[in-house]
């Protein structure tokens, strides 16, 4: 399936997209925002051979979505020169120049500091968004063996903008939780398309969810919403999530854990079933009753 490139402008910071579309009308409009550690398209419209539809873009697009992805500020092909760290609010600046380039109402999905990026262009512009689909997410951060370990590292993240990867680091993401929950071809196709577009990236996203959470409050998303939790994933323990999840003030709103998934769920083995929890929440129909 072909892709298109688009280029945004957030003042003089030039922001790259990507857009897969589909045969026929579009059933919606997704926007995919990525995480902390690597650009968009290795993300979003991965292609591993013999893994079908392994591209979450062109699953999406097949079933009758307007796909899109960016590549936040820092990362992939987006720029990289201002002397900042690029965090999470920074992170939701570009989501908002994005919106505004692609000028319809949002499906939204982030996942992991993406997901943070998501919730909180949502809590500023949740006009934009129709609905919101929160994987990977971290809410305050209690009980997180992930950010645990992470924390030890925060005087390093905080002393730099960026911070380098490589194919190990690329590796232990899939290892840090529960290993075997990927398989080495993917996680080796993912690898390569990463360090393909960078050898760095920036440590805002790590700053702030180390020492800055809770950076999203529920009770400001007044839009339909999803939790997604992958079984394995030491992101964000069950408790932290339940309680925001409680929060959430619109009664159309979900809590899925998808079983046999640690943290990059579209890498994982068992990707197909998070596509059809994500298209069963973007797919609900409106209710015809509200009180």
């Amino acid at each position: 399936m072909r892709g298109v490139e688009h280029w945004t402008r957030k003042g003089e910071v030039r922001l790259f997209l990507w857009r897969k579309q589909p045969p026929a009308a579009a059933r919606g409009t997704i926007l995919f925002v990525h995480g902390s550690s690597m650009a968009s398209q290795p993300t979003f419209d991965l292609e591993v051979p013999g893994r079908p539809y392994s591209s979450a873009m062109e699953w999406f697009a097949a079933q009758g979505y307007d796909t899109w992805c960016l590549d936040n500020e820092g990362y992939g092909r987006s720029d990289k020169s201002r002397p900042i760290n690029c965090d999470i609010a920074n992170g939701a600046d570009d989501l908002e120049a994005a919106a505004k380039y692609i000028d319809k109402k949002l499906l939204l999905y982030g996942i992991s500091s993406g997901a943070l990026k998501a919730g909180l262009f949502a809590q500023r512009h949740p006009e934009r968004v129709a609905r919101l689909a929160l994987d990977a997410f971290v809410w305050t951060g209690a009980g997180s063996p992930t950010l645990e370990q992470r924390r030890k590292r925060l005087p390093e993240f905080a002393a730099r903008n960026r911070r380098p990867i490589d194919r190990a680091f690329v590796r232990s993401i899939f290892e840090r939780d529960h290993p075997g929950t990927a398989d080495r071809a993917t996680v080796e196709a993912f690898a390569d398309a990463i360090l393909a577009l960078d050898d760095s990236v920036p440590t805002g996203t790590y700053v702030d969810m180390c020492s800055r959470l809770p950076l999203v409050d529920p009770a400001k998303l007044p839009v339909p919403t999803i939790l997604m939790r992958g079984e394995y994933d030491g992101i964000a323990s069950f408790d932290d999530l339940l309680e925001f999840f409680r929060r959430l003030p619109h009664p159309d709103k979900q809590f899925a854990v998808m079983a046999g998934i640690s943290h990059a769920s579209f890498q994982q083995k068992n990707y197909l079933g998070v596509y059809h929890i994500l298209n069963a929440f973007f797919s609900q129909p409106e209710p015809e009753y509200r009180a």
